[in-house]
């Protein structure tokens, strides 16, 4: 008997899923990052993609957004040495139109 969570990897790569798989493992880590260092902004953002070692990442109002662009340094660290993150070195923010 195999747990799923172990499953998954094997699975996606037979699919040609794994870019998608490691979004959603990143997007996670990103959540509980911000959780941790900017708990205000809990849910007010999504790991979009990452691209080239840019973060891009959705803000839902303005002030959000400038929070974490003035916690660039400490959210990219904590990002890349979290099980689930990727290497990054910039962080892009957006506002999400309403």
């Amino acid at each position: 008997m195999e747990r799923i969570g172990d499953l998954l990897p094997e699975t996606a790569r037979r699919l040609g899923l794994e870019d998608e798989l490691r979004l959603v493992r990143a997007a996670g880590t990103w959540a509980a990052i911000v959780a941790e260092h900017v708990p205000a902004a809990t849910g007010a953002t999504r790991l979009q993609r990452l691209e080239r070692g840019v973060l891009l990442v959705d803000a839902d109002s303005p002030i959000v957004a400038q929070e974490l662009r003035m916690r660039t340094t400490e959210l990219l660290a904590a990002f890349r040495a979290a099980p689930g993150g990727l290497p990054a070195s910039e962080l892009a923010v957006r506002v999400r139109a309403p």
